[in-house]
């Protein structure tokens, strides 16, 4: 799976500074909303927020894959933030998180998501190409990494 076909341009920030999850997947709402005007980012907060409460989406390494399902979409949509440091994120090493790769996927398009979800954590168990995320200076290095990595 290409990255950068389910993340767009305006949808990669780095060295962003927010010091709580709750704040990140605040701003990942409101990029999302961006994406996908017809969804109010209060649902996609909801969403997100939701499937937090089943576990945390901080998969270790500093590195977590929020991610929601909601109706009225038809494909998935991704947004890469990188934080300027880690935050508390109840990922499963305890490790703060600093690499936010989230997505809003459809609902009940399960397998998709699965193959999806498998996709991205496996490019993101890369050292390197985490290291080249975290050096991005701005918003287009970032991106440009992403669609190299294709």
């Amino acid at each position: 799976m290409k990255l950068s076909s389910i993340i767009s341009k305006d949808c990669t920030k780095a060295a962003v500074l927010f010091n709580s999850k709750k704040r990140v997947l605040e701003y990942i709402s409101e990029l999302a909303h961006e994406q996908l005007p017809d969804l109010n980012p209060h649902d996609i907060l909801n969403a997100l927020m939701t499937r937090e409460k089943l576990g945390s989406t901080g998969i270790g390494k500093g590195i977590a894959i929020p991610h929601g399902r909601l109706e009225g979409i038809s494909q998935v949509t991704a947004m890469l933030l990188v934080n300027q440091q880690g935050v508390p994120f109840d990922a499963i090493d305890n490790r703060p998180v600093d690499i936010f790769l989230a997505l809003i996927v459809p609902e009940g398009d399960n397998e998709q998501h699965l193959k999806t979800l498998a996709a991205i954590a496996e490019k993101l168990n890369n050292k390197e190409f985490c290291k080249q995320l975290r050096n991005a200076g701005n918003d287009e290095e970032l991106y440009a990494i992403i669609a190299s990595a294709d």
